[in-house]
């Protein structure tokens, strides 16, 4: 694999002429499926491939006529931004008799379709798989009765096909995220935070009742977003007498002036007895032992519904894409694979493994081996219910051990929705590890002011959910305070040091660690938590904050995308944040369907807004008028926004008009997205871990004292893992002048934009392409998604 990495793979050799693709969605319907048939079409015709679409997936299949239909390019403009599946999805009764398959067969051979691309859950890619198996003997049979010649036998001899998992409850083994599971996370959080500001007026209790027959991942990923006082869930029934020690948390949250409680039943969940605990069974028992105003909301379909996030159309887009050339590679020997996403890597997994090890769980579930469920579920799963368990119930004060030592935690640079999540599980894990825990007020400048205080575990109840930064934020550096910072954490005998914050934050660090030399009181254990809207942080591919403000520069986008819409012939330029970081302009084009995204890592010039013009031009002249451009604050000093709409203005004159609209600091606001609560929430119940261990190590007669390079460290997700890396190392991967990583791992997937607006450019592929199986998912892994 090494060696392949450095000679890049390109798709152009991969040619589709003379292929033909189907695409169907069945089964349930989760949002974020348009946008996977939209890069199937895309990327389809782009490799000079016929595609199809099936309509209402195995019936249509089954039925033929209109419901198989050749597709082009504009058939799937404006449905990014659509939720559900606009191709209709059914279950069907037909498809599982041989009879039903032999008439599909006998349709796709009638349009030469010998290439299926199936979105869907574990049901509808157990049927395409024997649909694959069955296919020679399925025309044969076609041959025997006459209905096709033994011609056609020959020619459409084998079936290839590639799936994709959509399913909003992300139940499928393999697979860290499937479509629509983060979009259905944001319908469930945006309810709990409705409910809980009407909850605490009233003082009342909340059962939700959240999808998820067989698997409790929105359940358990919901409850820990919103820092949900109990959680019921399939894969991990609660103790023999739950009911006690449920009410008694209750009881003691509201006697610690707690005004709500809220708790969260999967509807699939049960006891340790396989026996089902239903939310109106958890309500009728909160209302008898305590008599607490109790209320039960059921979320239903409110969860499949609606648009898809950001999220769930980037996985959707990068599947898709990867789908296809899975299907181009494919050859008679090659199983039937499923694309998914691994960490923050496309993986290609063989279909009938990833279905095995899911239906295992199903099969440990039934009988009672849930702890071998919660570990077949994946360690994203077992992380997430470890990490809840660690938050949600705090120990009696006797029981917590005592170390005697003082962390410090602060926020640095502008603030990020999410990082009030990452400051609540700081504290909590901090106080169960036996730590006093320090909140610093307004960043290093707040610390030179003494303004520090002890803060307790009720203190950050609550916090999840809160956008900006509560704590306070400032972008001021140490290296001016540098003797009054000493001060105080000698006054305060500060023992380690837990930043969360942006470039600054990373700055900041550096700063301190030079000055070990001079202070003995910075030779403690330090650890940073990346959190920036700009995402520009080296060391780590995603930072905290950046998912929500991707979301609203794609909400923004799809809005403005109407307005277009409605007006005709417009073009609209929208300038993003992120410095000189392209991460936001980037995957907020990718994410709403953008024709071009000017950004300052790609140097652009007059022949390239020419030829945008141009593009647009000709594209005025299809069916779909309108136009979207993003262009990076920073991305070229004198190409501004206003000379680029000026450009576009002029080029386009009686062909198309421009508006422009600059977003500022809205994408600064705003709740956090389920994503940054826990991604935030996770990284630093890590990074507090890290800092008692490290603390433990470097304790020596009666002090603590580290001054060696991995006493200062920045904990980043890389690729598939999370890793603690000194950063004193990350220097020379730092380019400081534009305050950017040297290398950036989502400039790979700006092809993808090009591609999905119809610009001709080359591809790397050279990190697809290997079937991977499931069990050798590196056991390290911590997943990309939440």
């Amino acid at each position: 694999r090494s060696a392949m990495d450095h000679q890049p793979k390109f798709f152009e050799n991969l040619s589709g002429t003379g292929k033909a693709i189907g695409v169907l969605t069945s089964g349930g319907d989760a949002q974020g499926m348009n946008a996977a048939v939209r890069a199937v079409v895309r990327m389809g015709i782009y490799v000079k491939a016929k595609v199809y679409f099936v309509y209402e997936g195995y019936q249509g299949m089954v039925d033929g006529g209109d419901n198989i239909v050749e597709v082009s390019w504009e058939s799937v403009s404006s449905i990014l931004q659509v939720g559900g599946t606009v191709i209709g999805s059914a279950r069907c009764k037909s498809f599982r008799t041989r009879e039903g398959r032999l008439q599909a067969a006998y349709n796709l051979v009638q349009r030469g379709i010998t290439n299926l691309c199936v979105i869907g859950g574990d049901g509808s890619l157990t049927g395409a798989n024997l649909f694959r198996e069955e296919w020679s003997g399925l025309l044969e049979e076609l041959a025997e009765k006459g209905k096709i010649d033994a011609e056609a036998v020959k020619k459409y001899a084998y079936l290839n096909i590639v799936g994709m998992v959509g399913s909003i409850d992300n139940d499928f083994c393999g697979t860290d995220m499937t479509i629509g599971t983060d979009s259905a996370l944001h319908r469930i959080i945006e309810v709990v935070d409705a409910i809980m500001t009407t909850a605490q007026s009233h003082q009342r209790t909340f059962v939700l009742e959240v999808m998820g027959r067989h698997c409790g991942y929105l359940a358990l990923v919901s409850a820990l977003a919103c820092g949900a006082d109990w959680v019921f869930i399939p894969e991990y029934p609660p103790e023999e007498g739950w009911e006690d020690s449920m009410c008694v948390k209750l009881s003691e949250n509201r006697a610690r002036k707690k005004r709500l409680n809220i708790i969260i039943v999967a509807e699939g969940a049960i006891d340790c007895h396989n026996k089902p605990i239903t939310s109106e069974k958890v309500k009728d028992l909160v209302v008898q032992r305590l008599g607490f105003d109790t209320r039960v909301t059921i979320l239903g379909h409110v969860q499949r519904g609606g648009t898809p996030s950001a999220f769930d159309r980037i996985l959707a887009s990068r599947m898709g894409v990867e789908a296809v050339l899975a299907l181009l590679e494919a050859t008679p020997a090659t199983p039937a694979c499923v694309v998914s996403l691994s960490g923050n890597q496309a993986v290609r997994l063989p279909l009938m493994e990833c279905v095995q090890m899911t239906q295992e769980v199903q099969k440990a579930m039934d009988e009672g081996r849930f702890l071998e469920a919660v570990r077949l579920r994946g360690r994203s799963f077992e992380n997430n219910l470890n990490t809840y368990k660690l938050l949600s119930h705090k120990k009696p004060d006797a029981e917590l051990p005592k170390t005697n030592f003082n962390v410090a935690v602060l926020n640095v640079g502008a603030p990020a929705a999410g990082m009030n999540a990452a400051v609540r599980a700081a504290v909590r894990v901090g106080i169960t590890e036996g730590h006093k825990m320090f909140a610093v007020i307004d960043g290093f400048e707040g610390f030179a002011r003494g303004k520090i205080k002890e803060i307790s575990w009720g203190d950050v109840g609550g916090w999840t959910g809160q956008g900006g930064s509560i704590l306070g934020t400032k972008r001021t550096l140490p290296a001016k305070y540098l003797e009054k910072i000493a001060d105080q954490m000698r006054t305060n005998n500060i023992n380690a040091l837990m930043v969360i914050g942006g470039f600054e934050a990373y700055l900041g660090l550096l700063e301190l660690s030079a000055a070990r030399e001079k202070y003995d009181e910075f030779c403690v254990p330090m650890v940073m938590v990346p959190a920036t809207v700009s995402n520009n942080v080296p060391g780590s591919d995603f930072s905290i904050g950046a998912d929500t403000a991707l979301n609203t520069i794609t909400d923004t986008c799809d809005r403005i995308k109407q307005s277009a819409s409605g007006t005709k012939r417009r073009v609209f330029i929208i300038e993003t944040m992120g410095g000189y970081c392209g991460y936001l302009a980037n995957m907020g084009a990718l994410a709403a369907g953008a024709d071009a995204a000017y950004i300052f890592e790609e140097q652009f010039d007059i022949r390239e807004l020419q030829a945008n013009v141009e593009h647009l031009t000709e594209k005025m002249k299809t069916s779909i008028q309108r136009g979207l451009v993003l262009r990076n604050e920073n991305c070229n000093e004198n190409y501004t926004t206003d000379f680029i709409y000026q450009l576009y203005s002029e080029e386009g004159k009686g062909v198309f008009d421009c508006r422009k609209n600059v977003l500022g600091h809205m994408q600064q606001g705003g709740a956090p997205s389920p994503f940054d609560r826990n991604f935030g929430t996770k990284i630093s119940a890590k990074a507090m871990q890290w800092i008692s261990k490290k603390l433990k190590e470097t304790y020596r007669k009666g002090k603590v004292f580290a001054n060696n390079d991995d006493s200062v460290c920045l904990l980043g997700m890389r690729r598939r893992n999370l890793v603690f890396q000194p950063v004193a190392e990350l220097k020379t991967e730092t380019d400081f002048v534009h305050r950017i990583p040297k290398e950036q791992w989502w400039l790979k997937l700006r092809p993808l934009m090009k591609i999905l607006a119809k610009y001709k450019t080359s591809y790397d592929v050279s990190d697809s392409g290997q079937l991977e199986h499931v069990a050798m998912l590196p056991k390290e892994a911590e997943p990309a998604a939440i």
